[in-house]
């Protein structure tokens, strides 16, 4: 039994001051603005499809005379952006909430899914399905179906989290220069693993696997939505139970296991739940960066760094923010469509640019 005599005081101090009443209105405002962000994501786009007579055709069965629901607005809206709306929000949740998680485990700022390895690993994972899926593979995309890109993107990714975890654990302490600089190695030898299979990949692949790098929701199917959806929500559904052993490991693995914190489970739910998000999203989206250290961190200067109301504000405003970037990257050069990697690059490059200048007196430059 933890005395709540000392447990009180010390949770206190992660929270650097109580601010669960700001973090409850930042919330609600990130609820509305991703209802905000979900309905112009709907509505943007090369096409001028009518999003109204589109939900008056399906809630209502009728729309006014003078704007007759036509199967073309429906196929646009209903089979096209909605499938898209709701992949850039578990692809954008899913990526904020592990940059989050994962900052919180290895106690570092800087840690990212893309910084430390994970995303590469599971692109290897992903691209393998994709080139071998007919010769080598056929047997598993023949078992497994559309489960197969998100499961092999996934174990990519799961193999790759595991393998750092390792190299970057002695004793049960988890070095966080180890761990970043197994990260960068890590995701170097997956990228050239990554390179092998491009050399391999005939024509067509090819040109997938180049825009499929740099990120897109372009391919958005209801399809896609039912294979990795299950494994992105069950993802983000088990975080938030990560939330008081992340604060309580802010202070130390063994101040958190004194404090009653299962720190080795903690730390192996942590990394599935990572492992799974990020995998899922990888094989849906490509390569999408910077949402998961940018998120975390301005949400942090808005409500603190408490787990409890940083996972699901992250979980909202990355959802907001790619949908946003999104809808910049359909219309921005419309009617072509500018890859989403390279738009949340544009903008995260230099907020990143701007964390490392504000912690010059932490990090070495």
């Amino acid at each position: 039994m933890v005395d709540q005599s000392i447990a009180g005081p010390v949770m206190a101090s992660v929270s650097e001051g109580d601010r669960s009443g700001r973090a409850r209105i930042v919330i609600l405002l990130l609820c509305l603005g991703l209802a905000a962000a979900g309905f112009l994501s709907l509505t943007s786009g090369a096409s001028d499809a009518s999003v109204a007579n589109v939900i008056g055709g399906r809630l209502f069965g009728a729309v006014p005379d003078d704007a007759a629901l036509s199967a073309r607005d429906s196929l646009i809206v209903y089979d096209i952006r909605l499938p898209r709306v709701i992949l850039g929000m578990l692809v954008g949740a899913a990526l904020a909430v592990s940059g989050a998680v994962m900052q919180g485990l290895f106690r570092n700022p800087l840690a990212d899914p893309g910084l430390i390895g994970v995303s590469a690993g599971s692109s290897l994972g992903a691209v393998a399905v994709i080139v071998l899926g007919a010769t080598i593979l056929a047997p598993v995309t023949v078992l497994l179906g559309t489960l197969a890109l998100p499961l092999a993107a996934f174990c990519g990714g799961l193999a790759t989290t595991l393998m750092l975890y390792q190299v970057a654990t002695r004793r049960g302490q988890t070095s966080v220069a180890t761990m970043l600089l197994a990260g960068i190695a890590l995701a170097a030898l997956a990228m050239a693993l990554t390179g092998i299979l491009i050399f391999m990949a005939d024509d067509r692949q090819l040109r997938d696997l180049t825009f499929w790098q740099l990120g897109s929701l372009g391919g958005a199917t209801w399809a896609k939505i039912a294979s990795v959806g299950p494994i992105i929500v069950l993802a983000l559904a088990a975080m938030p139970f990560l939330a008081r052993g992340l604060n309580a490991l802010a202070l130390g693995e063994a101040t958190a296991g004194h404090l009653g914190i299962p720190v080795q489970r903690l730390k192996y739910t942590a990394i599935v739940g990572v492992s799974a998000a990020v995998g899922a999203s990888v094989a849906v989206s490509g390569g999408i960066g910077f949402v998961g250290i940018v998120v975390p961190h301005l949400l942090r200067l808005l409500i603190g760094p408490d787990n409890r109301y940083l996972l699901p504000a992250s979980a909202l405003l990355g959802a907001s923010l790619l949908l946003l970037a999104d809808a910049v990257a359909r219309t921005i050069v419309a009617p072509a469509e500018l890859p989403i990697g390279i738009v949340t690059a544009i903008a995260g490059a230099p907020f990143f640019l701007w964390i490392l200048l504000r912690k010059r007196g932490v990090v070495d430059l």
